[in-house]
């Protein structure tokens, strides 16, 4: 009587808990599973994603990645024809963007037409960018911090930059100061994680700046242990395997100095007591400070390109705190010789590439990539920046960003480093 009561109770449970952990694994891996995502997401050996070597469970992972993928065939058609459905072209973007803030304001965009006969040779132009990247990463003789360590030892609030859209399959990892706004605006429209008045945003310029840096806005790799625990890593894998992963980079230094101007030279009140406040300290020797930035502007307290370089030199800034995400070097927000991009953009090249990677994501028809901003600070600035750095200064800022520098393709700025 009690084994035909267990006999029964298993028929009733086993189907339950098949039908959870299918809901479970289709919430983790989404329809990337079936490779509906893109076109050119490239397929990877068994030995390539970052973090597993050769024959560490790997087989076991994807015997049960394949296994449940074919268990849950049966509903690919079905949601094929959802997403068709859901998934209507949308509007054309907005006559003018919503200026949020000061910084935008400023800014202001460009809406000038591009020829397409300029366009670059992407293909060619990407094959070059991952070769580049590949060749350095590969080569023992070129070293920088944590360049050798795996997948799996990057701590998990080192991963906040990955954001996922589980509905195309895109991993975005972005890089403050090379158009991130923008392209965290295009994740929210794909991946429909913010509603307004209960209906996805459509248009990527209708999304104000202050949702779209709000944390909670997106899906990040590093809150994947808070939802999913011990199985966060092997998930992380699966989307990393099967997603098509892009970021976007700029000339290291111009990127300093557009950071420079944008959290310093207008009135931000956050940068002001977090970092201008102590760079006006220990570098200018100015006591008694304001407490609040328009008191300091107004006063004509303001931190200067010098004294911003000699805090990012000052080996006592890292020890307090990491580097500020807006100077902080891409090989530590994106870990490229670790996770294997499959697209990499230059903000020197924006229009271009972004128009380029909608194509190729399939979305192109569903949005368009904001304009770029009118004024955006230009590479042959540099010489103008630099002429008060010293020398010796330039050379030690050049050794903190020459990663990104070589991995990324950009060339040394020999004019600056020279007598």
């Amino acid at each position: 009587m009690t084994k035909a009561r267990w006999f029964r109770l298993s028929v009733v449970l086993v189907p339950i808990l098949m039908i959870l952990l299918i809901i479970v694994y289709w919430d983790n891996v989404g329809t990337a599973n079936f490779y509906l995502h893109t076109s050119f997401s490239r397929p990877h050996s068994s030995g390539a994603i970052p973090g597993i070597a050769e024959g560490e469970d790997w087989e076991a992972l994807r015997d049960v990645d394949e296994f449940l993928a074919k268990l849950l065939s049966s509903n690919v058609k079905q949601n094929s024809s959802i997403s068709k459905k859901t998934e209507q072209p949308l509007l054309q973007g907005s006559s003018k963007p919503v200026a949020s803030n000061l910084e935008e304001n400023v800014r202001g965009y460009d809406w000038s037409t591009h020829d397409a006969r300029a366009s670059l040779d992407q293909e060619k132009l990407q094959v070059e960018r991952q070769r580049t990247l590949r060749e350095f990463c590969a080569n023992s003789s070129f070293t920088f911090p944590t360049k050798e360590r795996s997948f799996d030892d990057i701590p998990n609030y080192e991963l906040n930059h990955l954001i996922v859209d589980d509905r195309h399959g895109i991993i975005y990892c972005y890089v403050p100061k090379v158009a991130c706004t923008n392209w965290k605006r295009v994740m929210i429209v794909l991946s429909e994680s913010l509603l307004d008045q209960g209906v996805p945003y459509r248009d990527p310029l209708d999304i104000p700046r202050e949702h779209v840096h709000n944390t909670s806005t997106h899906l990040t790799f590093n809150k994947f242990w808070r939802r999913y625990g011990k199985f966060s890593r092997h998930l992380m894998k699966i989307k990393l395997k099967k997603y098509t992963k892009f970021l976007f980079v700029r000339d290291p230094f111009v990127r300093l100095i557009s950071a420079f101007r944008s959290k310093f030279e207008l009135e931000n009140e956050e940068f002001y007591r977090r970092f201008a406040i102590p760079m006006l300290k220990l570098y200018s020797n100015h006591t008694n400070l304001p407490t609040s930035v328009s008191e300091a502007f107004g006063a004509g307290l303001k931190v200067s390109f010098s004294d911003f370089i000699q805090y990012l030199l000052d080996p006592r800034t890292e020890k307090m705190a990491p580097f500020n995400e807006h100077w902080r070097q891409v090989y530590r927000l994106c870990h490229p010789c670790q996770i294997d991009y499959d697209f990499i953009g230059k903000l020197e090249t924006l229009d271009e590439d972004a128009a380029h990677l909608l194509q190729l994501l399939k979305v192109d028809r569903l949005l368009r990539f904001p304009p770029s901003y009118r004024n955006r600070t230009a590479s042959s600035w540099e010489d103008d920046w630099f002429a008060k750095i010293p020398l010796a200064w330039r050379r030690q800022l050049y050794k903190l960003y020459e990663a990104d520098f070589v991995l990324f393709g950009y060339p040394k700025p020999e004019n600056l480093l020279k007598d």
